[in-house]
């Protein structure tokens, strides 16, 4: 989304994500996994499902090569289920799921960038913050939990402001080929309820080829870590990872003002 061109764009993009795995470490954790686990009395929290929508509209403005400013401004519809644990029985997990169904504004992204560093302006420094907008407060609607707090991983906000900060360039290969790469890190410097979200650091690189004339196709390489959340209201022992997806995908010219993309985010490591 970032443009050495003046101007002023708009920008609408959709995400689905469909958290439907189980995961322990590395792998992915089977019905015997969490037998074991509960046998041993190490069960954690057995999630049954989280579906993900993410609607995000995002404005961007260039007075001049040099200087340019970002917004994002996130809509998300999740519903989520879960087995806990049963509070009449210690040890025991409830066999009723408690679910939740949530839509609602997110963390509004405020970002400024500066490429003024050469003269093609492909080199170039993002700064910004994330304003705590999103509602932190959202309760399970029904199940043994129906009422009580949902996970403030699982809320739509994490009631934290935080700063980022990031680098980029971009650059051409040779006629046909081009590429970028960038890094963005996320710290929260003023939090609430005791919670703080960990630290996040992103780094994506990407490859494009250029002789399809309005078809752009692309691959990216998307990677992320985050320590544990922490605070009383955490849900440490489940946040934080490392993460990296391989993003085969293509970029369509419908008109010279006018672009449809599109990726498939695929996950080659986790944990």
């Amino acid at each position: 989304g970032i443009s050495a061109t003046p101007g002023f764009r708009v920008d609408l993009r959709y995400d689905y994500i469909d958290q439907s795995q189980l995961r322990h470490g590395n792998d992915t954790a089977g019905s015997a996994d969490v037998a074991a686990a509960q046998a041993a009395g190490t069960l954690g929290e057995t999630e049954t499902k989280t579906t993900n929508h993410y609607y995000t509209l995002g404005f961007d403005y260039s007075p001049n090569r040099e200087w340019g400013i970002h917004v994002q401004v996130p809509y998300i519809d999740r519903d989520h289920g879960t087995l806990a644990f049963d509070n009449v029985n210690p040890g025991a997990i409830d066999t009723e799921v408690s679910s939740s169904h949530t839509k609602a504004l997110g963390d509004v992204k405020l970002l400024g960038r500066y490429q003024g560093f050469s003269p093609d302006g492909n080199l170039g420094l993002m700064f910004g913050i994330k304003l705590p907008t999103g509602k932190h407060d959202e309760n399970f609607a029904s199940g043994p939990l129906a009422d009580s707090p949902l996970d403030r991983s699982l809320q739509v906000g994490t009631g934290s402001t935080d700063v980022i900060l990031g680098v980029y360039r971009f650059g051409a290969v040779n006629r046909s080929w081009d590429w970028f790469a960038q890094a963005l890190y996320q710290h929260a410097f003023r939090t609430k309820d005791d919670f703080r979200p960990g630290d996040s650091l992103n780094v994506n690189l990407g490859l494009r080829y250029m002789e399809f004339g309005n078809v752009v196709p692309q691959l990216q390489i998307n990677a992320k870590t985050a320590p544990h959340d922490t605070g009383a209201n955490a849900d440490t022992l489940n946040s934080g990872g490392r993460l990296v997806y391989l993003s085969p995908g293509a970029t369509v010219a419908l008109s010279k003002n006018i672009k449809l993309y599109g990726f498939l985010q695929i996950p080659v490591y986790q944990h």
